[in-house]
């Protein structure tokens, strides 16, 4: 096992500091309440990234390689992640009390960020973590794309192009485990499809509840309205993902020839239309 002194070190492709708040077309966000759902609950998920990471290394232990990946650049930038749209939600609206709506949240998410969670083998795992960055990068493309103010833009187009890296590095691990394990097409397949329809899962439905608690306390206990506002934000998703990346991705595990891609395209394409569209 290698040393702290050497592992290799990992340098975020941007910081926080490289985002000029005072830049914020405050007109142009401050009453969206779309946007303000969207960014917070992002940043709470983020921010809990950490929970998964220590699962994550724990379960991939006996790879240095992967384990100082994951501490060293994966659980860094996804922090980051959180931080920063943090930092946006409270320039953007500063009456909002961000560090104890997310305590709230923390406390019912923690349990959803088991072990016993994760997948029965490493190359599994890889592929469920490919399926993972796959919704978070198409997210905040999305999110890119209908924000109507430049520094989230700027800010959701950074998160993506990371989550792009991170989806690199879990398909190149999940390949090497694939090897190692001589796991079938359709073991993964059945993990790939499992994944996609859990894309719209606990974890967003958990944000959502603790964001609406502090930000409308008056409708926190409002059904018919948690789920009015669920809608709106799957819309706004819906409506600027690109797809045909999206597919890409969720079907690169499988490593399928030409002629049985374009038959499992069908099935797969549905599925997503079922995620999104629900």
């Amino acid at each position: 096992m290698a040393s702290p002194e050497q592992q290799p070190s990992y340098q975020p492709r941007w910081r926080i500091a490289d985002l000029d708040f005072s830049r914020i077309d405050l007109q142009r966000i401050r009453h969206d309440e779309n946007t303000f759902y969207l960014v917070t609950c992002a940043s709470f998920i983020e921010s809990g990234s950490d929970l998964y990471t220590h699962n994550l290394v724990d379960f991939f232990y006996d790879n240095e390689e992967v384990a100082a990946w994951l501490r060293g650049q994966w659980e860094v930038e996804e922090l980051q992640h959180g931080a920063a749209l943090r930092a946006y939600v409270e320039h953007v609206w500063p009456e909002f009390d961000w560090q104890q709506a997310y305590d709230s949240f923390l406390a019912e998410y923690a349990g959803y960020c088991k072990v016993e969670l994760l997948e029965p083998t490493k190359a599994l795992e890889m592929a469920a973590r490919c399926v993972v960055e796959t919704g978070t990068a198409t997210f905040y493309r999305a999110l890119s794309r209908s924000a109507q103010e430049p520094v989230l833009q700027e800010l959701a187009a950074h998160i993506s192009n990371d989550e792009v890296n991170h989806y690199k590095h879990f398909y190149q691990y999940f390949r090497q485990y694939r090897r190692r394990e001589g796991i079938g097409r359709s073991r993964v397949l059945g993990t790939l499809s499992r994944r996609t329809l859990e894309m719209r899962n606990e974890d967003a439905d958990c944000a959502i509840r603790h964001a609406l608690k502090f930000r409308d306390p008056a409708r926190a206990d409002d059904v018919a309205y948690l789920k009015e506002l669920s809608t709106r934000m799957s819309t706004i998703v819906r409506t600027n993902l690109t797809p045909d990346m999206t597919l890409k991705m969720i079907m690169r595990p499988l490593e399928l020839p030409p002629k049985v891609q374009s038959w499992v395209q069908y099935p797969i394409r549905q599925l997503m239309h079922y995620v999104f569209l629900r």
